[in-house]
């Protein structure tokens, strides 16, 4: 069995979480994960159906406690303490590395753009407790399919400005343009305004990513649609099942 990340409408942590559990998954893998990590105090989640331009897609939300906007509440912990809280996850080895993997090359970013030593990048900078989640969910899920080869279809970026917590930015935010060159991933840029990749969903696919190039033929065996919750035309990541 093989993955196909078709990336047409862009890729985040939450759209990839939920493209997997709407491929079948395993959900109980994840939930222990997560309640193993003992962070219950800082975040809950949420699984639902929901429709994208008609399409039944799947939505894995990450609810923050107490302060759902305001991520400068939680504790800043720097890389090695996250690594830390990765180590301790009800999960395979595979699993903990690469959602050590993943969080290091965000961490890696974040310190190069910031001009922070990795010590230095605390975990506000790095992204807010709803990345841990995102990658351990992602990393589980992604070990329980278990896929022989990986391929990615070229990312596609949006265009305009956001406004984050270090102030209005320019799409592709720097950790992203700064992932993609180190990793060499393939991007699209297109006249849709806003971000279509997150610097997490830019680390799933740097994480995974090889360079390998879709057969000419395939056998299509499920889809699964990730929803996401950014306002563009089709915020949906396809991960398909080949073989």
């Amino acid at each position: 069995m093989n993955l196909y990340f078709e990336c047409e409408n862009g890729i985040s942590g939450d759209m990839a979480v939920a493209a997997l559990i709407d491929l079948g998954a395993d959900v109980k893998k994840l939930e222990r994960a997560l309640k193993s990590m003992n962070l219950e105090n800082e975040f809950s989640y949420e699984i639902k159906e929901v429709k994208i331009n008609s399409i039944k897609a799947t939505d894995f939300n990450v609810v923050l406690n107490n302060h759902p906007h305001n991520h400068s509440h939680h504790h800043h912990r720097n890389l090695n303490d996250v690594l830390s809280i990765i180590n301790e996850a009800d999960a395979t080895k595979s699993a903990k590395d690469l959602a050590q993997k993943i969080f290091t090359i965000v961490a890696e970013a974040e310190s190069k753009v910031h001009g922070l030593s990795l010590e230095e990048v605390h975990f506000h900078e790095v992204g807010a407790i709803d990345s841990i989640a995102d990658i351990v969910s992602f990393a589980v899920l992604f070990d329980s399919l278990c896929p022989e080869k990986v391929y990615f279809k070229t990312l596609s970026e949006g265009s305009g400005t956001i406004t984050c917590q270090h102030g209005a930015m320019s799409v592709p935010v720097p950790a992203v343009l700064e992932i993609a060159s180190k990793y060499q991933l393939p991007l699209k840029f297109t006249k849709i305004e806003g971000e279509m990749i997150t610097p997490t969903g830019a680390a799933i696919a740097a994480s995974l990513y090889t360079g390998a190039k879709l057969p000419e033929s395939i056998i299509i065996e499920k889809t699964g649609y990730g929803a996401g919750k950014r306002p563009y035309p089709n915020p949906t990541l396809r991960v398909i099942q080949i073989r």
